[in-house]
């Protein structure tokens, strides 16, 4: 289209005004004459016109082809004029301190480092068992009030479900007994009681407390409940507490359910570090070491980790074996049960510049690049050739140690860079 645009005002400015055979919608005070594509066939348009190479610098609505009125018929350019064609590629961008703050550019000092094999396995996100409890009766009881519920975040000691049970009663009752006697031969002393019944009283003490201890009383309930000395308050009825900080990840009761001994009633897990079970073959297994250094690939984000067991009996289905990582989760990104990606370093390992891979880019012509700071706020492209590949970590050769490049936000260099520099206004 453009080049008939560009063959009708050749023909204008050569003779009298032609037009094409056909109805343009215009009314035409000139004498139209029919033109057959045959004569045009020794005109030479070329690659490009002007306006697609970039040098068409004139205001909105100026600067092309006008018709009897003085107006451009066809608008060509994108409507703004610069008067700054790019005509190659730019060499360097520069960038101040705003400019890379709001591209989120961040730049980082390359170092040497040793970078082990990967070893590639599908992975599952699952609980930290080191970090997790059960909260379980030990006697039959009846749920009579729930504390918290399903998510709420709990700290160590925190009451979590009231229960009342027979056995719980039978067992208060003989520990407030048992105190009443001992507190009364204590009182008379070893020189009127004899020494038998002081120590049988002592005794029934003794396992009258561990009985009520072991049904799920705590320490504070126990003395509070001596303390009282108050017979009507051995109704069987207690709380179960929390062992730790976490999150209720499970409370599997209604309140008025009769439980037995060891029904679970709540799940309590820190989940601000998780474990990510990753099963490999027996080789792989063989080649890495507790505490290997681990990435797990959440989506397109990339999350560090480090191996902190390894089983060591096979799967009796799939023969592979069971290798735990141990993963930070601050931001409560992962959830037991999700499916992800592992990636692990093994023993085998090779030394040299190791940079994240959003820092590595392809040229145009399909080398790999990364860009150096050369001097404050200014980046060159400098050729590298990649190595070697552990999750979002590359091994690579071609810049030396201590050289700055933009470790993030290398994308967006590379765009501005290509447009001819950095535009603020972004045309």
């Amino acid at each position: 289209m453009k080049n008939a645009l560009v063959l009708v005002a050749l023909l204008g400015l050569a003779g009298p005004t032609l037009t094409l055979a056909g109805n343009d919608g215009h009314n035409h005070a000139h004498e139209e004459e029919e033109i057959s594509l045959d004569d045009f066939s020794d005109i030479d348009f070329g690659e490009e016109d002007h306006a697609e190479a970039g040098h068409d610098h004139g205001e909105e609505g100026h600067g092309h082809e006008a018709d009897e009125h003085g107006h451009g018929d066809e608008a060509e350019g994108d409507g703004h004029g610069h008067g700054h064609g790019h005509g190659e590629e730019a060499t360097e961008a520069k960038l101040n301190q705003t400019q890379r703050r709001l591209a989120n550019i961040e730049t980082m000092v390359v170092v040497e480092r040793a970078l082990g094999e990967a070893i590639s396995a599908p992975g599952e996100v699952k609980l930290n068992a080191y970090r997790t409890s059960k909260v379980t009766p030990r006697i039959p009881a009846q749920v009579m009030k729930r504390h918290v519920q399903l998510g709420d975040h709990v700290k160590k000691g925190q009451p979590l479900v009231s229960l009342s049970s027979v056995e719980m009663a039978e067992a208060q009752g003989a520990l407030m007994e048992a105190n009443v006697e001992l507190r009364r031969v204590e009182k008379l002393g070893r020189k009127v009681v004899a020494e038998k019944r002081f120590v049988t009283a002592q005794i029934a003490y003794q396992q009258a407390y561990a009985k009520v201890s072991a049904y799920g009383m705590t320490k504070k309930q126990i003395e509070s409940l001596v303390k009282m000395g108050d017979a009507s308050r051995a109704t069987g009825e207690f709380r179960l507490l929390s062992f730790q900080n976490g999150t209720v990840i499970s409370d599997d009761f209604v309140v008025g359910e009769l439980v037995e001994p060891g029904h679970v009633l709540m799940e309590i897990s820190d989940e601000s570090v998780l474990w990510v079970e990753a099963r490999l073959t027996p080789e792989d297994a063989g080649r890495i070491k507790l505490g290997a250094p681990a990435r797990v690939q959440v989506g397109s984000r990339w999350i560090s980790g480090k191996v902190v067991q390894a089983r060591h009996t096979l799967d009796a289905t799939t023969r592979t074996l069971a290798v735990h990582l141990e993963v930070a989760n601050a931001d409560d990104s992962l959830h037991p049960g999700e499916f992800v990606n592992v990636v692990i370093e093994s023993d085998q390992q090779k030394s040299g510049i190791v940079v994240p891979v959003d820092a590595v880019l392809r040229s145009a012509d399909g080398d790999w690049q990364v860009f150096v700071e050369s001097a404050p706020g200014s980046f060159e492209p400098q050729e590298v050739v990649v190595l070697d590949s552990v999750g979002d970590l590359l091994l690579i050769d071609g810049i030396s140690e201590g050289t700055t490049i933009v470790g993030k936000g290398a994308f967006f260099v590379q765009s501005e860079m290509a447009k001819g520099g950095f535009d603020p206004h972004n045309h």
